[in-house]
Parts: C-alpha cells; structure tokens; sequence
C-alpha cells in the first residue's frame, strides 16, 4: 500500500463536496509529475485531503483510492476549464483516479502545526516551492499526522 495527499481548493472541490458525492474522480491534473503520481497509485492506497490555497491550510480528512487510473476526459472537453487541446482519445495525456471520503478529521491539521513537527522537515508538501496537487506521503509521514489528527 502507498500513501497520498490531495491538494484541492475548497472553493474549488473540498472534502464535504467528496462526502457528497463520493466516490469522485480526482480530475484536472495538468501537470506531468503529478500525472505520473496518480498513474503509479493503487486501489485501496490511502490519501490525505489537503485544503489549499485558504485562510488556513490544512489536511481535513482520509480519502481511499478505489479505482486506479484512466483517462481523464475533461482535457478532452473544450467547454470545460480543464480543456488541454493536445488531448485525445487517441492520445489521452492526463489521467485521474477515482477516490472514496474515508474521514473528515474533527479538527484539521493545519500547515503550521504540520511545519512544527520536526519529524516532517522532509515532506514534500512543505518543501519550498512545491505546488504539485498530488504528492507522495512516507509511510512514516502517514502515521505521524494521524496521530496529530487524532490528537486533537
């Protein structure tokens, strides 16, 4: 099994709308290195849902993988905001994943509150710079802000 973060605008796609409509493809990915992230996931791979781009960044919940890639149809849609005229059928350059709500965390864990664990200094999410929507979580990662999550 492999662990994930989803990195979505709330404004855009939050967890509740994942809980109401789960489970949901996690579509729009334009951007090669996450592309080949959700090309390597598993089903039942595990998830964190980050919060970005807010008052308060935060992972807010678990999703669980629960159909592994394909293509994502969306670039192929010239009406929808995800519209990449390099896609096809024939040539399907983006991909999504289907995932499941697996949990809403009663109190989210914030970036801060991420940032003061030392034992995170290596995450991707809080490397400088990074602005991928789909990152790798360690193992290790996965089990300390589950404990952070349950804590609270």
């Amino acid at each position: 099994m492999a662990y994930w973060l989803f990195k979505s605008e709330p404004h855009s796609f939050s967890i509740e709308d994942l809980m109401r409509r789960s489970p949901e493809p996690w579509d729009g990915v334009r951007n090669f290195q996450a592309r080949n992230f959700l090309r390597a996931m598993k089903r039942s791979d595990l998830g964190f849902f980050y919060h970005s781009s807010c008052a308060t960044p935060a992972i807010v919940g678990e999703v669980e993988v629960v159909r592994e890639h394909y293509p994502d149809v969306t670039a192929w849609d010239p009406e929808n905001h995800h519209y990449d005229r390099r896609a096809s059928a024939a040539n399907p350059i983006w991909s999504v994943v289907d995932v499941a709500f697996r949990a809403r965390y009663r109190e989210p864990v914030t970036l801060a509150a991420l940032k003061a664990c030392p034992e995170l200094a290596g995450m991707r999410l809080l490397a400088r710079g990074n602005r991928l929507s789909v990152l790798p979580v360690t193992e290790t990662e996965w089990r300390i802000i589950r404990a952070l999550a349950h804590a609270s």
